[in-house]
């Protein structure tokens, strides 16, 4: 069957006025609610982490599922995955979809306990967690660095996805400095404002905006798109026709069109793997830990699903631009397959329609960088300023500090994505998932059990790093020497797998292997100041009572 697409172009033609207008007009009124947000259940002080940095602790189901959505489906999600199944097909695209489903009842189990321990004591990071529980600031110093440097490169992507944007809509291919990266600076300026005045209350807010507008796009696309392209049968031949096509760089195949018995460990070890990864990040706990209740952590572990089908609906318009004959080819006049479902939507639809997708993308980027550098900030104030820096802070310094950092966090993603290759960036980004699936261990077996040594997490941890970051180092793809991919041959199963997931396995035998040696030397284990039952508090139990001098320290009552 004839596709009846319209025809391609190799190059931008120039500005599409139309759909930047309309990108424009929705970013306004974003940034307005953004900055509106500082009124929004506004405090009697909003100097403090458990306010700037929490939101008060005090979102309901509806924000919540809202503000975990934004957080966790980024603009990255919308641009990458889609073109992940454009490039290389199922194995490094749609994974995502079933990782998204073992994701949710991780939230369910462990994250209501977290809610719960943080809620008792006053924490506000994973590492306040993992110091009170183990005792062991390097422990803690370890978890929170490898929060800090992890979100470092998914902020930067976020960056990435507003140019990517940028780039279809015309915006960003002048001769000189002004012309290419002013759009991207306003962007960040209004972020960084708004973020700096408001904090978590900015992205709460926006997310509402962001995920109806998403929902809005992708529904449409669906719906409309693969009737224009010749049907769903013609989607799935031509992307099959393309993944079998050998790569004139490897001549291999260029890419998966259905796993086969090679790639299963691949498939599976991405999925598994990713999905205990993203709850280690700082923003993904920023999010949970800003819920009213353990209720709340629950509800949206059952109705976060939705996301999960309309992220595999996203992901296979990566076909749908192939068999639409798409050419993503950037204002520099190379290929650049980041730009392929903005390019998609600029081809098939109004220019009204293609600048309401834009705006749906870039506000993708503005919700989660601003979870990202709070989160961000409330490590670095926490675990790093307070913790070694100056002990004695008051509530109202961690909050100065908190604020600026998340300025610092934002102006050097912005020079990260200015200053490096587009793939590099990408390439990080992958790591940071290797390395931040290292803390698991630390953060999600201390919400049960004390039996592993702090020591033993501590050098389990260094190995997994270091195994890591060695293995995706040596890891080539056609376009890069090192950094080139996030899957490696796993020693024992001898398949090709995610190498987060061969590292987790060396860190947890090593810890539990040291644990061993330091339980027969009488090594010090340091003190808990945890106790079972902080692990099933609710909001309201009688138990718990803020202290009017410290209001992010919580204490039993008498």
């Amino acid at each position: 069957m004839t596709a009846l697409a319209p025809a391609a172009t190799d190059a931008h033609t120039g500005v599409n006025g139309v759909a930047l207008a309309v990108l424009i007009f929705f970013f306004v009124v974003v940034a307005g609610a953004g900055f509106w947000a500082a009124r929004w259940r506004r405090p009697a002080s909003m100097e403090s982490l458990e306010e700037w940095g929490l939101g008060g602790r005090s979102f309901g189901t509806w924000i919540t599922w809202f503000l975990l959505g934004g957080d966790l489906y980024t603009a990255y999600t919308f641009v990458a995955v889609p073109a992940a199944m454009f490039s290389a097909g199922a194995v490094s695209g749609f994974f995502a979809v079933p990782y998204t489903i073992v994701l949710y009842p991780i939230i369910f189990v462990f994250m209501s306990r977290m809610w719960s321990v943080s809620h008792r004591h006053g924490y506000v990071t994973p590492a306040d967690f993992v110091q009170g529980r183990s005792g062991s600031r390097s422990l803690s110093l370890a978890v929170a660095i490898t929060g800090f440097i992890a979100t470092m490169p998914y902020i930067a992507l976020q960056l990435v996805g507003i140019q990517a944007v940028l780039e279809v809509a015309g915006v960003g291919g002048g001769g000189n400095w002004l012309a290419n990266d002013l759009p991207l600076f306003i962007a960040f300026l209004v972020l960084a404002l708004y973020t700096y005045t408001s904090g978590l209350r900015a992205p709460a807010i926006i997310a509402f905006v962001k995920d109806i507008l998403i929902y809005i796009v992708i529904i449409v696309a669906v719906i409309y798109l693969p009737s224009k392209v010749g049907g769903w049968g013609h989607v799935f031949d031509a992307a099959q026709g393309k993944m079998a096509k050998p790569n004139p760089a490897t001549g291999k195949p260029t890419g998966v069109f259905i796993p086969g018995a090679s790639q299963y460990w691949a498939y599976a070890t991405l999925a598994l793997g990713s999905a205990m990864a993203l709850f280690m990040y700082p923003h993904s706990i920023t999010a949970t830990l800003s819920a009213k209740n353990r209720t709340t952590i629950r509800k949206n572990a059952s109705i976060l699903p939705a996301y999960s089908f309309l992220l595999g609906l996203l992901a296979l318009l990566g076909w749908v631009a192939i068999a639409a004959g798409t050419k993503p080819i950037g204002l520099n006049g190379k290929p650049n397959p980041q730009l392929v479902v903005p390019q998609l939507f600029e081809d098939f639809f109004p220019s009204w329609f293609a600048g309401v997708a834009f705006a749906a993308i870039a506000i993708g980027a503005l919700v989660p960088a601003a979870i990202m550098s709070i989160a961000a900030a409330n490590t670095f104030t926490r675990n790093i300023y307070k913790a070694w820096i100056k002990p004695d802070a008051t509530v109202q310094q961690e909050a100065k500090v908190s604020k600026l950092t998340s300025l610092v966090v934002k102006a050097f993603a912005l020079i990260f994505v200015l200053a490096l290759d587009k793939q590099n960036a990408i390439n990080f980004q992958l790591l940071g998932g290797i390395w931040i699936l290292q803390t698991f261990p630390a953060v999600v077996f201390y919400l049960y059990t004390r039996w592993f040594h702090r020591r033993a997490l501590l050098i389990g941890w260094a190995v997994g790093m270091v195994y890591g970051t060695w293995t995706a180092y040596g890891v080539a793809s056609p376009q890069t020497p090192h950094f080139g991919g996030s899957i490696a041959n796993m020693p024992v199963v001898g398949q090709l797998g995610y190498i987060a997931v061969t590292a987790f396995a060396l860190n947890v035998v090593v810890a539990a292997v040291l644990t061993f040696v330091f339980r027969a030397v009488k090594a010090d284990e340091g003190r808990d100041e945890t106790i079972p039952a902080d692990y099933f508090a609710d909001a309201g139990d009688p138990r718990v009572e803020k202290l009017p001098e410290s209001p992010h320290e919580y204490t039993p009552s008498a």
